[in-house]
């Protein structure tokens, strides 16, 4: 049984430029590296296979049947690791393509448009596709170059990279002529009505440097953030709420803060990208994202 050839991807470079360029010496001009480092690569080459390539005389080169062979069956695959070579070159230094963004449902998301729109006019060639999702945390599709994340807790080990980016105050809101007096604590929460936002919730405060979990009484479960500062307006029930969210809805004269001993955990806004290798097109969201979030504050 004939033992298994590992071919080396650089020797059957230099043999297809050879074949290319007609002649060795023609490669190696090509190649931009002496003449001997050609004839070299064609021997190992050669030496590898156990048979001749290329018949050479002093007047013209000529391939062997084997050399022939090798040479229509290389070149195309070459060819290709070629043009992803320099597909890959484009995707990391270029500011075109498609950009997939991931971000939590209703998000600032009439600042978020327009920072995207007016990425999108900065670099027209960049085809920028923004999708939405409703439950706590989302799956880690790699379909995403930038996954937005809004959480409380710590994010679960991943192998995606996660850079902290901003940070949300919130606090407990009530309709304005839903009864708040007797409650002063985040304990005294537990036997009111609540509008959550998942089953089984469990509002987190902050006491100097400890969490409390406060079981809550779930009134009604809604995913979107605007429909439960709709329904704490209409007096369903408390809810928790992120501040700039009350403050700019214009839901002021509807609602009202409660004013506890401590105050719910912020929220932390969190990017998640694949690696901290990233792509041209990415690195340039991401980078006019973050100089443009301010405006995600003072929205």
């Amino acid at each position: 049984m004939r033992q298994k050839i590992v071919l080396n991807l650089d020797d059957l470079h230099f043999f297809s430029t050879i074949i290319d360029a007609g002649s060795l010496t023609q490669a190696a001009k090509k190649m931009a590296v002496p003449k001997s480092k050609i004839s070299r690569r064609l021997a190992n080459l050669e030496a590898e296979l156990g048979y001749q390539l290329l018949i050479r005389t002093t007047r013209k080169q000529e391939l062997t049947e084997s050399g022939l062979l090798l040479y229509r069956s290389c070149k195309p695959h070459l060819d290709a690791l070629s043009d992803i070579e320099n597909d890959i070159h484009e995707l990391n230094t270029s500011t075109k393509g498609r950009l997939n963004i991931l971000l939590p449902l209703e998000f600032f998301s009439q600042v978020i448009s327009q920072i995207i729109t007016d990425f999108a006019k900065i670099y027209p060639d960049i085809v920028v596709h923004c999708s939405h999702y409703s439950s706590k945390f989302p799956d880690e599709n790699y379909y995403y170059d930038l996954i937005f994340v809004l959480h409380e807790t710590d994010l679960a080990a991943s192998s995606w990279v996660g850079k902290q980016l901003l940070s949300f105050p919130q606090s407990i809101y009530a309709g304005v002529s839903y009864p708040i007096e007797h409650i002063h604590h985040p304990e005294d929460i537990q036997n009111e009505k609540c509008i959550t936002s998942n089953n089984n919730e469990k509002w987190l405060f902050r006491e100097d440097n400890k969490i409390q979990l406060i079981t809550v009484n779930e009134k009604v479960i809604l995913s979107s953030p605007k429909m439960r500062l709709e329904a704490t307006a209409q007096h369903l029930g408390i809810a928790k709420l992120p501040n700039y969210l009350c403050q700019s809805q214009g839901h002021l004269l509807n609602v009202k803060r409660l004013d506890l001993s401590h105050y719910p955990v912020a929220l932390q806004l969190t990017v998640l990208y694949q690696s901290r290798s990233i792509a041209f097109k990415t690195r340039m969201f991401l980078e006019y994202f973050q100089s443009n979030m301010g405006n995600l504050n003072t929205a």
